[in-house]
């Protein structure tokens, strides 16, 4: 069972430390300046000197550097892609290292996916047995991110030469040269363009990218920088038939994302959303979330990613490390209060009693989860007290496009936008899950009033037909 552990009574305790240091600041503060009442100190230079500080610091020093998305735009592949599963299902029986047993197995894993008939393999995918060389990855990458990419650049009227910053993600596919060299490349972009290429991220990667973005922006002034996601799946084919490695090959669904953020002061008047706050966490210290996700070869020396049974239990540690952190710097205090009213009523009084589960609806609209199944979704959802309605973008996602790792993200704002949901002012919680484990959080607000996505985004001609009853 994923928990999400809010009810760990460490959780009150990690807040009040994190407050700390803002609450002895203003302890000092107001002992200073009772002090000085007390002895009717005429020190009016000194008053005026003592908030001027207390504001520069904790008021005006806290303030981010304005970076706004401008636009994103996300894959949508051929309908020659499609693949129902009775298609994978009758590829997979001509496979001859296959059993009945395996077979059996990868049928129950796909019929209980939340996956519909509609999402979509790469080319070489399709193929009887699929083909998982570096040329087939090569034409997948032109596929998927030349396609968002030249996208994003029309929907915003840039050139590949206004671009300042690029960073690609992609977790198994790492060629040489890299994936982002390859689109400096085939796009002709500057040759002072900083550009990153990020592996290994998993499901997280495209939220971790966007931080550090941000980052980057800080010491970057008037930039734009974009950030290429996608899953190479054409050589991430597991050709073997270990239970705990053939999972990935009946979840993981193509797909890919551009995003455009910026600092410019002209972008706020057109951006999309203005990011409020990034949050990273992660458990790579501990052995057991290290090795939950695991890319390792099998006795048979095929390579595959091995998911342990522990993989729920260390994502959920890892997500309460982040939501402890989120709480404290986003829910407002009466959720605080009520929170330790609880752990303590439990600790001391009545140890049957529910701990109370802060409510992150008090501060945030909408919420992006990770697509990482069904059950996944159902039990973050719970123990966020999120109602249908919240997970209605996950589910649907994962039900119209499966998991595309670290992109879904972007589907999922997608969807938001195209129920045209989304009023300015409203906050939008991105949250990405990957191996290791890794969590980042992404808080947006919206800067605008968001309308027409249904007809050109990537729920284009579906977006009616949801959501479903699942």
């Amino acid at each position: 069972m994923l928990i999400i552990y809010l009810h760990n009574p460490n959780f009150i305790l990690n807040i009040a430390f994190m407050e700390l240091p803002k609450l002895v600041s203003l302890l000092i503060f107001f002992t200073i300046e009772s002090l000085l009442i007390l002895l009717k100190a005429e020190l009016n230079t000194f008053h005026v000197v003592v908030v001027m500080c207390y504001f520069f610091f904790f008021i005006f020093k806290s303030r981010p550097l304005p970076v706004y998305l401008v636009d994103y735009s996300c894959l949508k592949p051929p309908n020659s892609c499609r693949v129902p599963h009775a298609t994978f299902i009758e590829h997979a029986q001509m496979l001859d290292f296959l059993d009945k047993e395996s077979i059996n197995f990868m049928s129950k894993v796909l019929s209980h996916s939340g996956q519909s008939e509609e999402t979509y393999l790469p080319p070489a995918i399709h193929y009887i047995p699929p083909k998982s060389d570096h040329q087939e990855a090569i034409e997948e990458v032109h596929m998927s991110l030349f396609t968002v990419f030249e996208d994003l650049l029309a929907k915003t009227n840039l050139s590949p030469q206004d671009i300042d910053v690029l960073i690609v993600n992609c977790s198994g596919f790492c060629p040489a040269p890299s994936l982002s060299s390859i689109i400096v490349n085939k796009f002709s972009m500057r040759e002072d363009i900083k550009s990153y290429t990020i592996s290994g991220m998993g499901c997280s990667a495209s939220a971790l990218a966007i931080d550090m973005a941000q980052n980057i922006l800080k010491t970057h002034k008037n930039s734009n920088a974009v950030i290429l996601s996608t899953e190479i799946l054409s050589t991430g084919w597991y050709p073997g038939k270990e239970p705990s490695m053939l999972v990935l090959n009946c979840l993981f669904r193509m797909g890919g994302a551009a995003i455009l953020i910026s600092n410019k002061k002209e972008a706020k008047k057109t951006a999309k959303y203005k990011l409020l706050n990034t949050l990273r966490s992660q458990r790579s210290f501990d052995d057991k979330a290290y090795f939950s996700a695991y890319r390792e070869e099998d006795s048979n020396g095929f390579t595959g990613v091995t998911l342990k049974r522990d993989l729920l239990q260390t994502a959920g540690e890892t997500l309460r490390t982040n939501i402890t952190t989120l709480g404290s710097q986003m829910l407002p205090y009466t959720e605080k209060i009520w929170f330790g009213v609880s752990v303590l009523r439990k600790m001391f009084i009545d140890k049957s009693t529910e701990i109370y589960v802060p409510n992150f609806k008090s501060v945030i609209q909408h919420f992006c989860l990770p697509t990482s199944g069904k059950p996944v979704i159902k039990e973050m959802g719970k123990g966020l007290k999120l109602g249908e309605s919240d997970m209605e973008p996950a589910l649907m996602t994962l039900h119209r496009f499966g998991n595309q790792s670290s992109s879904s993200l972007w589907y999922e704002l997608a969807y938001i936008e195209a129920k045209e949901r989304v009023k300015k002012g409203d906050k939008i919680w991105l949250l990405g899950m990957g191996t290791g484990t890794k969590c980042t959080s992404l808080i947006w607000e919206c800067n605008r009033p968001i309308y027409g996505e249904a007809q050109r985004g990537p729920w284009a001609e579906t977006i009616d037909r949801y959501p479903l009853t699942m």
